[in-house]
């Protein structure tokens, strides 16, 4: 079933859950587009008007019906229950460690991706409203020492593999939606509210983060980089980035 629903390639330790519901969903759903398809065409015979030239409005009824009715709540109520609310648990409160993690804030805006690094000493710079600036998008402030080891990048997220990523999610302007289609993450990125996700690489490589929500004219342009690499190319891909402002 994941072959044919063409899914982008697992990459986290995540996907495998998300997947699983994912096909259990469409199983379903091919159950009940075929039951009802099925009862579709033989409403459409057994009560044709050659045979029923009087209307009946009081709605199906009888012993299958009901059973019917009944199967497709169960099923319904097993997804979500079993399967549903204990991936969204997992995700939601069993956060790691940020001091076991990779930790960045991801800051968005129209229409560009702002990341931020916290540097050797782990602490994210203070920032300020009033010195955003083309040239300081994240409006670092220089006076912070905690600021002056930061790294900040735009459209590019480098990620080490293996290790829990903890993002720190904000916009500038209006709602964006931070996608990473092979770590099966999407969340929502909300102007005066930053919200946390995590999530575990399993495998290298480079893919796009996308904006699943439309945010302004220039949506389409929304496009950057995220690329997962060994923990040894991620510390030197850092250690040349330039820090500070």
């Amino acid at each position: 079933m994941l072959r044919w629903l063409g899914l982008p390639v697992e990459a986290s330790a995540q996907a495998a859950n998300i997947d699983q519901i994912i096909v259990i969903v469409h199983w379903l759903m091919l159950a009940l587009f075929v039951g009802w398809g099925a009862f579709f065409v033989y409403v459409l015979v057994r009560f044709r008007r050659g045979v029923h030239p009087n209307a009946s409005y009081t709605g199906a009824s009888g012993r299958w019906a009901r059973l019917t009715e009944i199967g497709v709540v169960a099923a319904e109520v097993i997804l979500l229950v079993f399967f549903s609310i204990p991936t969204w648990s997992a995700r939601v409160d069993a956060f790691p460690s940020e001091q076991q993690s990779t930790v960045v804030r991801v800051v968005a805006e129209q229409f560009i991706w702002n990341v931020q690094y916290p540097g050797r000493d782990g602490v994210f710079g203070r920032t300020r409203l009033d010195l955003v600036r083309a040239d300081n998008p994240l409006g670092l402030d220089p006076s912070d020492p905690a600021s002056r080891d930061d790294v900040w990048t735009q459209n590019q997220l480098n990620l080490p593999v293996g290790r829990p990523v903890i993002v720190h999610l904000s916009s500038k302007d209006v709602i964006h939606s931070f996608g990473l289609p092979q770590m099966r993450v999407k969340q929502d990125a909300i102007p005066g509210i930053e919200q946390r996700v995590w999530f575990t690489p399993t495998r290298t490589g480079e893919w796009e983060i996308a904006c699943s929500q439309l945010c302004g004219l220039g949506h389409y342009r929304m496009r950057g980089f995220y690329t997962v690499q060994t923990q040894a190319d991620f510390d030197a891909w850092l250690a040349s980035q330039p820090a500070g402002l």
